[in-house]
């Protein structure tokens, strides 16, 4: 059994090519010669980690002139095999909504998730990088006013049945849930205070106990160290600092780091670049042969 399947989708047309974030800058990545091989090869270098770690990958086909499709956190949140589609802010990221529908219909029809639905009309949130399970709390941390609606929290929890906690992100360069917040398989919320507001902080501290919050600071944070993918105690992300690693280590967790600074370039990393496809909100039953063994 894979330890996770995850969905990517290979950097063939990436590029900063529009500004929607203040890591944007088109005009160095044009002059820059040398910076699609530079992502071709990180990206590369992520997917071999992966699955050396045990993932199994799906991907996503690639399409000219969508650089952002990449980032395939942002297609859907996904639990339970149900896949909630995203409604993007931006135009220039719009377009990429019928090629993500088209891609899950066919995960679907391959037996890999069971339905494929969309959000109310005029409700924006652009996925898992804005709605992110913590399977200890059994809730979503939902993050909103930079990118996603409030609003959205309704339609989250009417069609997985979870607790939704929507906390408003105050940093534009955290604009995404993800960039800031990752519940880790321990029990522990890795996250950067003050990407929220004060209101979000407390949320935050009323239901995560002080022992199981990791808060990093903002060195860290413009890593995109709060990006990481988790598979069971391994952890992939861009980088981190020696501090923050050792914590990490301390706590169990074995960390593995893979440098993505093209992307970060687009205010993306490790967690952007992949989505959970097989995410429960219950533990999977033992097999009869392990529960035998138990």
């Amino acid at each position: 059994m894979p330890t996770a399947r995850l969905l990517m989708c290979r950097p063939e047309h990436f590029a900063v090519s529009y500004t929607i974030n203040p890591w944007m800058d088109p005009q160095s990545w044009a002059r820059d010669t040398r910076a699609h091989a530079a992502a071709a090869a990180e990206w590369a270098d992520l997917h071999r980690k992966l699955i050396e770690h045990g993932a199994a990958i799906e991907l996503v086909p690639t399409a000219a002139g969508l650089p952002d499709l990449v980032f395939t956190a942002n297609a859907a949140v996904v639990l339970d095999r149900q896949v909630l589609l995203a409604r993007f802010r931006h135009p220039e990221r719009q377009r990429e909504e019928p090629h993500f529908e088209a891609a899950f219909h066919a995960l679907q029809a391959r037996g890999l998730i069971d339905a494929v639905r969309k959000l109310p009309e005029g409700v924006v949130l652009e996925g898992a990088g804005d709605c992110v399970f913590d399977a200890t709390r059994k809730l979503f941390w939902l993050g909103y006013g930079q990118r996603s609606d409030a609003s959205a929290r309704r339609a989250v929890a009417g069609m997985f049945g979870q607790e939704v906690v929507a906390l408003a992100l105050a940093d534009p360069r955290f604009y995404h849930m993800d960039t800031a917040l990752s519940p880790l398989p321990g029990g522990e919320v890795m996250y950067l205070p003050y990407a929220f507001t004060t209101a979000g902080r407390e949320e935050i501290r009323d239901r995560v106990a002080p022992e199981q919050r990791i808060a990093i600071g903002i060195e860290d944070a413009c890593r995109l160290a709060a990006n990481t993918v988790c598979l069971g105690n391994t952890l992939v992300m861009s980088d981190c600092s020696a501090r923050l690693r050792a914590e990490l280590e301390e706590r169990g967790y074995r960390v593995v780091t893979t440098p993505l600074p093209a992307f970060l370039r687009s205010g993306g990393s490790a967690f952007c670049l992949t989505l959970r496809l097989d995410r429960q909100s219950a533990p999977m039953p033992a097999t009869v042969d392990e529960a035998a063994v138990a």
